[in-house]
C-alpha cells in the first residue's frame, strides 16, 4: 500500500514549522496512543504512520530530501530517511553485492558470536504535574524478543550444526572464469551453522512475544520531546550478547489551567472590568496546589501579564523555576440590567 503524504497525515502545511510539527505530532499522539484505544484495532498503525512522519519532518536533512524526492527519496534508508555515513555503513548494507565482485574482501567477518540486543523505543504521556516535579511510572512493553529456551537460536537447545556447504566458514567459493570469488553461504546466510532440530517454543523462528513492565524514573522538569535512557532493559542479547538499552520519549498531556514553556508556565486568568479599572487582589492556585496571590494594578488593560517568579517548573538537572505568567482577560459582559446601564451611561458620560 502507498504510504500517505507525511504532510497529510500531520494535517500541516508544507511550510509548517518547528512548533506546528510539534503541536500537530502531539495531539495526534495523545488522540492515536494504543493505550487510549484499546478497542481500536487500526490506533497502533496510525500512531506508528504519526511517529514516522514527525521523525522524518522534524529533521531538517531528512525533511529536505522528502520535499525534493518525497518517500523515493527515504527509501534508500530503509524509510527513515538516515543516510550513509562512511564506508563502513555502505559496505554492510550492500555487502554481498561487493563480495561477489571483489572476493568478499570488503565482507565484515562471519556473524554467530555474542551479539548485544537491539535498543527499545517507546513514547509516554505524562501530565504536566508529573514532568514539572518528577514521578515514576511503570512502561509497559510489547515486542518480538530472543527466544528464553534456544538463546535466539531457532535450534532445540540451543545447539546448531556445523553448516556442511561452508564448513563453518560462512562462505562458499564460486568459480567465474578464471576467477574464484568468495560469498556469503546461501545455506547458512553467514552464520556458519544451521538448525538441525528447530526450537519448539518458537518453531525455529528465533523469536517470542515479549510483554513486560519496566519501572522509569522520570527527573522533575523534563520537557515534550526529551528522552531518557534506561539502560539494560533493551532485547536480550544472543549467543552471551548484553542486552540493548530502552529509550522513553516524553509526550505532555494538555492542561486544564496552564500551558508550559520552558520553565514557564502560562495562565489566562478572566477578570471583570471593574477589576481592570480599579485595581484588585485575586487568589490564584499554583501547579502544586497552593494558594498565590496576584495584585492586579488599576488600569490593567487585556493581554497584560503579571509575573509571579518561582511558580514555574523546576529546571531540569538545575536550582530554582521558572515563572508564572499570569495574561489578563478582560471580560465584558453580555447581559446589564437597567441599574448596571445606568451606571455604565454615567460613566461613558464622565469619562468622555
Amino acid at each position: 500500500m502507498d504510504k500517505r503524504d507525511y504532510y497529510e497525515v500531520l494535517g500541516v502545511d508544507r511550510s509548517a514549522g518547528e512548533q506546528d510539527l510539534k503541536r500537530a505530532y502531539r495531539k495526534l499522539a495523545l488522540e492515536l496512543h494504543p493505550d487510549r484505544n484499546p478497542d481500536d484495532p487500526t490506533a497502533e498503525e496510525k500512531f506508528k504512520e504519526a511517529s514516522e512522519a514527525f521523525s522524518v519532518l522534524s529533521d531538517q536533512n531528512k525533511r529536505a530530501v522528502y520535499d525534493q524526492y518525497g518517500h523515493a527519496g527515504l527509501s534508500g534508508a530503509g524509510g527513515g530517511g538516515a543516510g550513509f555515513t562512511d564506508l563502513q555503513d555502505i559496505f554492510s548494507q550492500f555487502g554481498d553485492m561487493f563480495g561477489d565482485f571483489f572476493g568478499g574482501g570488503f565482507r565484515q567477518g562471519r556473524r554467530g558470536g555474542p551479539e548485544r540486543g537491539a535498543d527499545l523505543r517507546t513514547r509516554i504521556a505524562l501530565t504536566l504535574e508529573e514532568a514539572a516535579f518528577g514521578t515514576k511510572k511503570e512502561v509497559e512493553l510489547a515486542y518480538p524478543g530472543p527466544c528464553e529456551a534456544c538463546d535466539g537460536s531457532g535450534a532445540e537447545g540451543g545447539k546448531r550444526v556445523v553448516c556442511p556447504d561452508c564448513k563453518g566458514s560462512g562462505q562458499v567459493a564460486r568459480s567465474r572464469g578464471p576467477f574464484l570469488l568468495q560469498t556469503t553461504c546461501p545455506s547458512c546466510h553467514g552464520r556458519g551453522a544451521t538448525v538441525k532440530d528447530p526450537c519448539k517454543s518458537c518453531r525455529g523462528s528465533g523469536q517470542t512475544d515479549v510483554e513486560r513492565s519496566v519501572k522509569v524514573s522520570f527527573p522533575e522538569g523534563i520537557d515534550e520531546g526529551q528522552t531518557l535512557r534506561v539502560p539494560g532493559q533493551g532485547l536480550r542479547g544472543t549467543g552471551g550478547g548484553g542486552p540493548g538499552h530502552l529509550y522513553v520519549e516524553v509526550v505532555l498531556e494538555p492542561h486544564a489551567r496552564f500551558e508550559r514553556d520552558g520553565v514557564d508556565l502560562i495562565h489566562m486568568l478572566p477578570i471583570s472590568f471593574p477589576d481592570a479599572a480599579l485595581g484588585t487582589d485575586v487568589k490564584l492556585e499554583t501547579l502544586e496546589g497552593e494558594t498565590a496571590k496576584v495584585k492586579i494594578p488599576a488600569g490593567s488593560q487585556a493581554g497584560d501579564t503579571v509575573v509571579l517568579k518561582g511558580k514555574g517548573v523546576p529546571r531540569l538537572n538545575r536550582g530554582g523555576r521558572g515563572r508564572l505568567v499570569v495574561v489578563l482577560q478582560v471580560e465584558v459582559p453580555k447581559k446589564l440590567s437597567r441599574k448596571a446601564k445606568k451606571l455604565l451611561q454615567e460613566l461613558r458620560d464622565e469619562l468622555s
